[in-house]
């Protein structure tokens, strides 16, 4: 902090920069167990409405001897009993139940939904089963729902991108479960080598920001504009090359993927097939000129 104000206006936002990146990485962690939660969350409301049925004045036959299958859930008891899990939902007081009308909505959709009518008419379940059906759920019911996409849009910008991938993680999540793996709950990072691979790229992707401009410029010269090339592909192209030419043990084939992807998502229509065709040729420039010699 002392020596803070010595930093350079560059270093200074590349610092500011690694901290948001950080800040990224944390919150998406967060919407990881925030969707876990919402599958406790939800248990718990059909718990309570199931117990206001009972105590009604004049219950019917239905409201004393209700289907309990959905809130008897083995795989939900589990969740609430991993010390990873709790732990962090207490810490973070992670919880669904001030959205109740979102609650509300998505309890019904969960009911009225073909995968709660199978699950709850079968002739019986057991553990598996308990955990297949809570998958299904969220692939088919409450991940795609627009409505949670909007919730979570509102609570943090930071989770406009990450829902689909968070998704994925819990899906997996219940898997583990399923398989009894000893730690179920995913950890943050994989390892530490993990951890440092985003702040190390970005920050080898702003060192080398010039170097891959000229690179990407040579590559579409004659060819194209090279004003006229979306900023974003131009991002997109300069991490890239950096991820080539820095990461050794990250094939090819991988990265030209992966960031085809990218590009198809966060520029324009274009962008795909664009990307694809320089990240291509620098590539095979790269390893003509023993730049790089992984596969």
């Amino acid at each position: 902090m002392v020596y803070s104000y010595l930093l350079t206006k560059e270093e200074t936002s590349l610092k500011d920069a690694l901290k948001e990146l950080d800040k990224s990485f944390d919150k998406a962690h967060e919407l990881y167990f925030y969707l876990m939660q919402l599958m406790v969350d939800l248990t718990d409301l059909q718990a309570r409405r199931l117990d206001d049925a009972r105590n009604k004045y004049l219950p019917s036959y239905e409201d004393l001897h209700p289907n309990t299958r959905f809130v008897d859930n083995e795989f939900i008891a589990t969740l609430r009993t991993t010390e990873a899990f709790s732990d962090y939902i207490e810490e973070n007081k992670l919880s669904w139940r001030n959205d109740d009308i979102f609650l509300k909505v998505m309890l019904e959709r969960v009911i009225h939904s073909k995968e709660y009518e199978k699950y709850m008419s079968a002739e019986s379940t057991d553990y598996a089963r308990d955990c297949q059906f809570w998958k299904d759920l969220m692939r088919h019911v409450i991940l795609p729902d627009e409505g949670l996409a909007d919730i979570l849009e509102n609570k943090s910008v930071y989770w406009n991108d990450d829902l689909e991938t968070m998704g994925t993680f819990t899906v997996k999540t219940i898997k583990r479960f399923e398989d009894k793996v000893e730690d179920p709950i995913l950890p943050m990072y994989k390892d530490n080598e993990d951890s440092e691979f985003g702040k190390t790229l970005f920050t080898k992707a702003v060192e080398m920001r010039a170097a891959n401009d000229e690179i990407i410029n040579a590559m579409i010269s004659g060819k194209w504009d090279a004003e006229r090339i979306a900023f974003m592909d131009r991002v997109i192209m300069g991490v890239a090359i950096t991820e080539v030419k820095e990461f050794i043990s990250i094939p090819t084939s991988v990265t030209l993927n992966e960031y085809i992807e990218i590009a198809k998502y966060y520029s324009t229509p274009k962008s795909g097939s664009f990307v694809n065709g320089i990240l291509n040729n620098v590539i095979k420039d790269f390893k003509s000129r023993r730049i790089i010699v992984k596969d």
